[in-house]
């Protein structure tokens, strides 16, 4: 051993000497050197092996063992240190991913918002006529009176500044034409939407599951089939479509109610609507998926096991599968809120679409920006969710990103 790493390691007994020349190991008491001269004698019988000097830990080597994995490091130090650099480079690769996360959801609210005050600003026309309605009498003096308190006297950039303000605390503006807060608006109407949404997609992940396992590496006539009712079913127009069930199963067989949202009958002819494009598109993305991992290597191993046909789709394949389908999913849920428009319009019911509409109609445009603004935050939130699925769904991932 060198000096150095002798006095690391406590051990003075077998240093090799430092003289220019002399590679003689200092032998214990008692020991005889048959060593001649330039060779280095060997060791007593089980005292291990000679160390030799071109061998030698320096220093500097010696501190990066201290990082390897097991319960102890040279010198019997606990072997810590590339568990501290590990979960610190998690921390870091984590905090960071949040900030690319935060700003970017911060870069597309402030895109909507901008795009919502900027179809404000653009539309022909007297603002303070749009908010009183084409029937109002109104005098010169109280459209001034009217324009001053809205802001609308002020240069644009004060405006938008202002605007910016307000949605930054959370307030949306008031309503031209019903003279309520936005934000209780939304409030009321959001709910029966987020029930129409909700329902419809729990229906189209169901159906098109079904499908797509049932099909996926069967005979060829049930794989078009299907392929023909799912066609089908993509390019029949959803409002088309909601009449053609109002009038079957409310008008003829009275089995479902007409309009309205009371009770658990209501939502099933409106989420049905909804549903059934999802469920062409879903399931011809799934069933591809299906295709292709049917034909990896694992399916083999899977059926030497003895499972059946469908055990393997539905247990090993599907996974293998879905990441497709989680992106498509994520995106076709944004889609919800612009299909749920003509959807409760043909049904009665309430929720944001009919709020929209009316909005449109009215030229009630505090609503309409506030309602562009609700679809951005949706549009962050299930982009969160569906990165978030990424990682469940494909271990890949998880090892990727550190976390596994």
């Amino acid at each position: 051993m060198t000096p150095a790493f002798a006095r690391r390691t406590g051990d003075t007994s077998g240093t090799i000497s430092a003289e220019p020349g002399t590679t003689d190991l200092a032998a214990p008491a008692g020991a005889t050197s048959a060593a001649g001269p330039g060779r280095e004698q060997a060791p007593p019988s089980g005292t291990g092996a000679a160390v030799a000097p071109d061998a030698a830990v320096a220093p500097d080597a010696a501190d990066g063992l201290d990082g390897l994995d097991g319960p102890t490091a040279i010198g019997g130090a606990p072997a810590a240190g590339r568990g501290r650099g590990r979960g610190r480079r998690i921390v870091v690769a984590a905090l960071r991913a949040v900030a690319i996360r935060v700003a970017s959801a911060l870069a597309v609210m402030l895109g909507a918002a901008t795009v919502a005050f900027a179809a404000l600003a653009l539309l022909p026309g007297d603002p303070v006529s749009r908010l009183l309605g084409p029937m109002t009498t109104a005098s010169p003096a109280v459209r001034e009176q009217i324009r001053e308190d809205y802001g609308f006297d002020r240069p644009l950039v004060a405006q938008y500044g202002h605007y910016l303000g307000q949605l930054a605390r959370g307030r949306l503006g008031e309503s031209y034409q019903l003279q309520q807060p936005v934000s209780a608006l939304l409030r009321d109407s959001l709910w029966p939407t987020a029930q129409l949404a909700l329902a419809a997609l729990a229906f189209a992940l169901l159906v098109s599951t079904a499908i797509a396992v049932s099909t996926a590496g069967r005979r060829p006539w049930l794989r078009a089939a299907a392929s023909l009712g799912e066609f089908t079913a993509v390019s029949v127009p959803p409002f088309w479509l909601g009449i053609l069930l109002l009038t079957l199963l409310s008008f003829r067989f009275q089995i479902f109610p007409v309009a309205g949202a009371n009770g658990s009958l209501a939502l099933v002819l409106p989420a049905l609507t909804l549903a059934l494009p999802i469920i062409g598109v879903l399931s011809q993305v799934l069933r591809e998926g299906l295709e292709r991992a049917l034909r990896e290597p694992f399916v083999v191993t899977a059926r030497a096991r003895g499972l059946s046909q469908t055990a393997v789709r539905a247990r090993h394949a599907l996974r293998h599968a879905a990441l497709p389908l989680v992106t498509l999913t994520g995106w076709l849920t944004g889609n919800l809120l612009g299909g749920a428009v003509p959807v409760e319009s043909v049904f009665g019911r309430p929720g944001v679409g009919s709020l929209v509409l009316a909005a449109v109609q009215d030229g009630d445009m505090p609503v309409v920006m506030a309602v562009v603004v609700l679809s951005a935050l949706v549009f962050v939130v299930l982009s969160t969710v569906v990165d978030l699925v990424y990682v469940v769904v494909d271990p890949r991932l998880r090892t990727a990103a550190g976390v596994v």
